[in-house]
């Protein structure tokens, strides 16, 4: 009987390391999975990478990390390396490609500190750019009102000079 040279579906641990968090990553990695038709997960880990399980052939799940490093890069992650291994063992993962919720109280923590961060940041700009507008507005009044000044004086300048020919007439 001549065998077939059918390939075997593995199992996969991938960490995906950099800035990838707090971006909407989880959910490109999930439409990417979904795209492929593996089976697996993604959730984010606590120190700050993205974990990704999931089984297919080893030339699926290479073009699925290439994958994830090319729309990864175009969806704003900063990704410094992905780190893929076989697992020994088969696990019967979510079918289709899921992305899992890892909000806990440190990632909620986290989360909001960043959002205060940003909060911060933007009502520091819109201080500054409120400063800058008043100060420029100042500034125009003080210079109108300069030029204005200006030219009173040298109006009444010259009906003082037409009131005195018509005095000494």
């Amino acid at each position: 009987m001549a065998s077939m040279n059918i390939p075997m579906q593995k199992c996969h641990s991938i960490i995906v390391t950099g800035k990838v968090q707090d971006i909407g990553f989880r959910s490109v990695i999930e439409y990417i999975g979904r795209s492929f038709g593996v089976p697996g997960l993604v959730f984010n880990a606590k120190d700050g990478s993205v974990k990704i399980l999931c089984c297919g052939e080893d030339s699926v799940i290479d073009n699925f990390t290439q994958t994830i490093k090319v729309r990864g890069k175009e969806s704003g992650a900063e990704i410094e390396d992905i780190i893929e291994q076989t697992l020994s063992i088969n696990i019967d993962l979510p079918e289709p490609f899921s992305k899992a919720s890892s909000d806990d109280e440190i990632d909620i923590g986290r989360k909001l500190d960043k959002a205060n961060i940003l909060l911060k940041t933007g009502f520091d700009n819109l201080n500054t750019d409120l400063n800058t507008g008043f100060n420029k507005l100042n500034t125009d009044l003080n210079t109108g009102f300069n030029n204005l000044t200006t030219m009173i004086s040298e109006h009444n300048t010259r009906l003082e000079a037409i009131l005195e020919k018509l005095v000494n007439k």
